[in-house]
């Protein structure tokens, strides 16, 4: 991959509709069919590119492993619980209705997108929810926490950290799963082709949430409040951003792709409302508090229908629908509004903030934080969780060390290392199974591993290492 010196990209060069030099992309560039890793464009016939990208990302295991990753409720006994396979699923869904609706209005307003159908931008969005949670590590948020603590609190961690240059520390002590999805999608599912997936590049543009790397970070800013990238994939998107004519404003930070913000609200939707449909499954959330939440959310619906209803799971559940399809349509209204400013990568806040339920659907989201996030069957998993993935880097990050410490002969090293060593899958270590000399490639190969784990697979693999049983 070319890595690109920095440039405004091409965008910053056109000019808008009215003929002023203020910096504009344009959806004539942003949409295209071009694959990462691919000079040109491959024939469509039976599918379009962009549901091509849908099915990709639906086959590949990294997306099958979802299945067993925390969403809320961290290896729940409940089969009604989501995890973050059928939350995905549900974002994707959410995602290509948005997707549909706004293409309507952009391919009528912009009468040169004769290459592109609504349906079209519908899918570019599903498959951007399909991968927008595909790189969380075991038990969400709180295995992000894990692996940055290795890096800062343990002492190996800590020794791997003073042989790297700041920038490289920076990716490990700031982990984020955002930018762990980013990598899946473009080297490690495929790590033999060019381009990974090779998803087309509107749609690695949809997906990438925060197009920058941590040394840009800035919690005021919305493209730049969490980390998306690490140096070693900049090129990546520097190939995707020169292609689409993303606007650059520094050397690894871009503005956002604008179908992003149909991606964010599709999963911000969703995780508010759905997350008190399980609670309440799990009683951890009463009927009345669920109740109350979600009607103040599902706009004009069938009373009638509803109180005939003898369940109140079922009832829940009528006015989730009835809720996500409101605010569905408010979204939609808020991006259309604000078009121009998503082009000039200028708006500084996700849709829904724009929306009329924003205070409604921020009181649901409070009211999670505070009685469902903190549930102590949420946190006492969690916090095993927390050891596990701490301890599990521990074991694999000593055994790389010891291992490229004795490259030139193996034996010598610890026998617990060429054990540990033989666990390891190739596909993080390459064929020939050779240790990496840098030690910046070899230890984002061991965290390339663990994050990827499911809940699952990282109790059962700690157990059989530790014989501790969870």
């Amino acid at each position: 991959m070319r890595i690109y010196a920095y440039e405004f990209t091409r965008a910053l060069r056109r000019t808008n509709d009215n003929g002023t030099n203020t910096p504009m992309m344009h959806w004539k560039h942003l949409l295209t069919d071009k694959r990462l890793g691919k000079t040109q464009s491959a024939k469509e016939h039976d599918r379009s590119a962009f549901q091509k990208d849908v099915d990709r990302i639906i086959f590949s295991s990294a997306f099958r492993r979802l299945q067993d990753k925390t969403q809320v409720f961290p290896l729940a006994k409940n089969d009604y619980v989501r995890t973050r396979l059928t939350h995905s699923l549900e974002v994707a869904s959410v995602g290509r209705s948005l997707g549909t609706l706004v293409g309507k209005h952009i391919v009528q307003k912009h009468t040169d997108l004769t290459h592109i159908t609504p349906e079209d931008i519908g899918s570019i969005v599903a498959a951007a929810c399909l991968a927008h949670d595909i790189g969380n590590p075991p038990f969400g948020h709180f295995g992000e926490a894990a692996i940055r603590a290795f890096f800062t609190e343990r002492p190996v961690g800590q020794a791997i950290c003073q042989q790297l240059t700041p920038a490289q520390q920076a990716d490990l002590t700031h982990f984020e799963g955002n930018a762990q999805g980013f990598r899946i999608v473009t080297r490690l599912q495929n790590p033999d082709i060019a381009g990974g997936l090779q998803l087309t590049q509107t749609t690695l543009g949809a997906f990438c949430k925060y197009p920058c790397t941590r040394a840009h970070y800035n919690p005021n800013n919305i493209a730049t409040k969490k980390n998306g990238l690490i140096i070693a994939d900049v090129p990546y998107f520097q190939a995707i951003a020169n292609e689409l004519g993303i606007i650059q404003t520094a050397a690894q930070a871009w503005v956002r792709h604008p179908l992003v913000y149909l991606m964010e609200a599709a999963d911000d939707i969703c995780y508010a409302i759905i997350d008190i449909e399980d609670a309440h499954q799990v009683k951890a959330v009463s009927y009345h508090d669920a109740i109350g939440l979600l009607q103040p959310l599902a706009g004009n619906y069938d009373h009638l229908r509803f109180q005939q209803m003898r369940s109140r799971s079922d009832q829940i559940s009528f006015l989730r629908a009835k809720a996500i399809g409101n605010l569905l349509h408010q979204a939609v209204e808020a991006f259309i509004d604000n078009e121009d400013r998503l082009l000039a990568g200028n708006y500084p806040q996700s849709i829904v903030k724009a929306i009329p339920d924003h205070d409604a659907l921020n009181a649901l989201t409070q009211f999670a934080e505070k009685n469902i996030y903190n549930y102590p069957q949420v946190v006492e998993t969690e916090m095993a969780g927390y050891r596990i993935l701490g301890d599990l880097m521990e074991m694999f990050c000593s055994m790389i060390e010891d291992m490229a410490q004795h490259a030139d002969n193996p034996s010598n090293a610890k026998a617990a290392s060429n054990m540990l060593f033989n666990l390891l899958p190739t596909r993080f270590i390459g064929p020939e199974r050779k240790i990496a000399t840098c030690p910046y490639q070899r230890t984002l190969s061991i965290g390339d591993f663990v994050s990827g784990m499911t809940d699952s697979y990282a109790v059962s693999l700690h157990q059989k290492l530790t014989g501790i049983k969870l």
